[in-house]
């Protein structure tokens, strides 16, 4: 549960997060001199298109989005925060790259493979499987082990509402997820970085939990490429890169499936990955963080457990040693 930056991601690669905020401070203080027109809708970077921080200039609006439950009480991120800043090891790995990546990827038309220990296996269209289902928008916390968080407005379906479609078998015991592998479409996969496509696995448990979402968008609006479009798991309590984007195919399996991360290092990176601040990432403490976008010289808050939803899935893992099953 621990993200590593292994031998093939030099330390170079990867922006630090005192690095990217002081970046992102200075920016704001450009735009506000008027070298940087924020406001006008699109910023260029590297030759890209960027989308800036009014919504109306992103992507297309979805219909018929209602308030979800469990939604936190705290104040969003901004649509440039949750936009310009994101893991996506399939379009680069500083946390800038995605957004300029990713800008051709088109994410439609998309379908879904479905297969394993279920009575209803078969290839489905991505308007197929999310049409029938009202979207919910609800407010959540995302964590990454990098000491950092965000407060997302995902919206999507409830991930159960989904399986349940497919009608797994008794002997289902976990849920596999696996990305889209097309390394034309997605530059970062031409580099072995990991073992792509990328995979990652809940149990059937957490997979039925109805904190579990399958998101669709963010800010009432299609999902945006570099955020996992057309559809991306959102797991609250646990460190985000359990919620695989880009969702290709899923599996109902008797057996633990492998995960990415937990292949490519195993001893840091467990297949729960839920969010425990009494266990450290070798190389800084995972007891604190701080939300993108606040004042880098505040204080970091505590880390709170199972990322702050602790009532609501601490029963998932009743006699489970968390430091073992990390």
């Amino acid at each position: 549960m621990l993200i590593k930056r292994t031998v093939d991601v030099p330390e170079s690669r990867v922006t630090p997060e005192s690095v990217y905020l002081k970046r992102r401070d200075f920016m704001k203080m450009t735009a506000l001199a008027g070298a940087v027109a924020l406001t006008s809708g699109r910023v260029l970077a590297g030759g890209k298109v960027l989308v800036a921080e009014s919504a109306e200039a992103g992507t297309r609006k979805l219909e018929g989005v209602v308030a979800g439950p469990f939604s936190t009480d705290q104040a969003p991120n901004s649509w440039t925060d949750i936009t310009t800043y994101n893991n996506y090891y399939e379009f680069g790995t500083a946390k800038d790259d995605p957004v300029r990546n990713a800008v051709d990827f088109k994410p439609q038309p998309w379908t879904v493979t479905v297969g394993g220990e279920c009575a209803k296996p078969g290839t489905y269209h991505y308007e197929d499987l999310v049409s029938p289902y009202k979207l919910e928008e609800r407010i959540y916390r995302l964590r990454c082990v990098e000491a950092w968080s965000m407060v997302i407005p995902w919206v999507g379906i409830p991930l159960a509402s989904l399986l349940k479609r497919f009608e797994p078998a008794a002997n289902a015991r976990f849920v596999q997820f696996k990305t889209l592998y097309d390394p034309s479409r997605m530059p970062g996969q031409r580099r072995r970085i990991l073992d792509w496509p990328y995979r990652e696995g809940l149990t059937i448990a957490e997979a039925m939990h109805p904190l579990t979402m399958m998101a669709v968008g963010v800010y009432g609006r299609v999902l945006p490429n570099q955020n996992g479009a057309p559809m991306r798991l959102v797991v609250p309590w646990k460190y985000g890169f359990k919620s695989i984007k880009a969702i290709t195919e899923i599996n109902f399996v008797e057996r633990r499936p492998r995960t990415s991360w937990s292949m490519a290092a195993p001893s840091e990176y467990g297949f729960y990955a839920n969010v425990n601040p009494k266990v450290d990432h070798p190389r800084w403490s995972q007891a604190r963080e701080r939300v993108i976008g606040a004042n880098i010289f505040a204080p970091k808050k505590p880390t709170l457990m199972f990322n702050g939803y602790a009532d609501q899935v601490a029963s998932l893992y009743s006699g489970l040693d968390l430091r073992k099953n990390y």
